[in-house]
């Protein structure tokens, strides 16, 4: 019995070794095999990840969609090895939910982690400062006006802010 559970435990690895190879050696159809293994996982971490990953785009999220593309790429092409590979990325994905937990729960930690809005324009006025701060030019500054509040006329508008994910939005006057 022991012969035979040892049999089918090497049979199963050669199947596996033939199905997604090892090393940086790989053909056509091992690395289309760990493409789509790749691709399954990278959509369950997403999921852990969860929405916003995709939905803010603010630089904390961005750094997750992109530090995981760039790992789990060296799953699919063998130049990491392929379970180290899964679980550095699950490690990410698990950190960047807990951080954004801590930005729900605690407005300081997020302050830290993702900064503040910064008012570009009020009452009429540009804040200079505030536009060094944002490293943003009047003309930047103007053409995201026109692109949002579909108007040239600063006249109708209250007050510009910088988000935290560099988004330029225009308040209205009333």
């Amino acid at each position: 019995m022991f012969s035979y559970v040892t049999h089918i435990k090497q049979l199963t690895m050669q199947i596996l070794h033939e199905i997604f190879g090892t090393g940086k050696d790989l053909n056509v159809l091992q690395m289309t095999a760990r493409s789509i293994l790749v691709f399954i996982i990278a959509l369950i971490l997403i999921r852990i990840s969860g929405r916003r990953s995709f939905t803010l785009r603010s630089p904390f999220d961005n750094i997750i969609t992109i530090v995981l593309g760039a790992v789990l790429s060296r799953a699919i092409v063998g130049a990491s090895g392929f379970f180290p590979v899964i679980a550095s990325c699950t490690a990410l994905v698990l950190i960047h939910r807990l951080v954004a937990y801590g930005m729900v729960h605690h407005p300081g930690f997020s302050k830290l982690v993702s900064g503040e809005k910064i008012l570009l324009f009020k009452e009429g006025d540009f804040v200079r400062q505030n536009m060094d701060k944002g490293l943003i030019c009047r003309e930047e500054i103007l053409q995201e006006v026109r692109k949002t509040a579909l108007t040239e006329n600063l006249d109708r508008i209250e007050k510009i802010y910088m988000e935290k994910n560099g988004e330029v939005n225009s308040v209205k006057k009333a």
